[in-house]
């Protein structure tokens, strides 16, 4: 019975996660096992984890004459809304490629923007932060990182974000270790939903890599810099603590404008 459950832990997370993971998901339903039984019984089973890459080595890189590196690879904020990255990644179909922009909160490794479009143009970049803009509606300043990529040197990038009171920071040149965990977010996505997938058109691909960011990823995938929770449920349990701020919405009062619908 307790394998059965295992298995259904791990086709829920799309055949991703592993025994730790999966140990807390039966944890949370009441079941009383160990962590070290669980690894047994997915041994015997068969049932195995997405494992990742090695990542590049860093580069020393040059610094950044666009915008100064304001970040300087402090992945961990205090809070929600002090810093937000940023970043363009493709996915291959049978009509071409697809392009993704991504804007994730550093606090919970939340995905709070995307944008997803056939050409890497300006506008995907910058809808992708109007998304998480429309999102989040901070109240106060916002660090926004980023790569040298021509998107994020353009003019209307740097007016948007000065419209709404952002702050730019940009990685050095050829070190993508100043971007990590945007790039780590992408990661994710193609080992445990893309490569998995061959989609024959973008709108194929459009559609599952919705549900992988917004159905699975936000809301019930694990994280260890969460302490073990989804980002959403991590960004929640913030705002639960005494003395925290409620943000107004409107005529409505509420945790995140991330609960709202998404608006294409």
């Amino acid at each position: 019975m307790l394998t059965g459950q295992i298995k259904q832990f791990w086709l829920e997370s799309g055949c991703v996660y592993g025994y730790r993971k999966i140990h807390l998901d039966l944890r949370d339903t009441g079941q009383q096992c160990g962590v070290n039984r669980v690894l047994r019984l997915m041994k015997r089973a068969g049932i195995k984890a997405q494992v990742g890459y090695r990542s590049a080595r860093a580069r020393k890189g040059e610094a950044s004459i666009v915008s100064p590196n304001r970040l300087q690879r402090q992945f961990n904020p205090d809070a929600p809304d002090k810093r937000w990255v940023t970043d363009i990644t493709y996915i291959r179909t049978h009509e071409g490629w697809l392009y993704l922009a991504e804007v994730v909160d550093l606090f919970s490794r939340k995905v709070i923007g995307w944008s997803m479009q056939p050409r890497m143009t300006k506008d995907i970049v910058l809808k992708a932060l109007l998304m998480a803009v429309w999102r989040r509606n901070p109240q106060k300043q916002v660090l926004v990182h980023s790569d040298q990529g021509s998107q994020y040197t353009s003019h209307e990038w740097q007016s948007l974000l000065k419209s709404h009171g952002l702050v730019r920071s940009m990685s050095r040149r050829g070190n993508c270790h100043d971007n990590a965990v945007a790039e780590s977010v992408f990661r994710l996505l193609k080992r445990e939903r893309i490569k998995k997938k061959i989609y024959g058109t973008r709108e194929e691909a459009r559609s599952d890599i919705f549900d992988y960011i917004e159905m699975f990823y936000n809301s019930k995938r694990r994280h260890g810099s969460g302490d073990q929770m989804p980002p959403t449920e991590y960004e929640n349990q913030y705002y639960q603590r005494p003395g925290s701020v409620w943000i107004i919405c409107g005529d409505f009062m509420c945790l995140s404008l991330s609960s709202f619908p998404t608006i294409y």
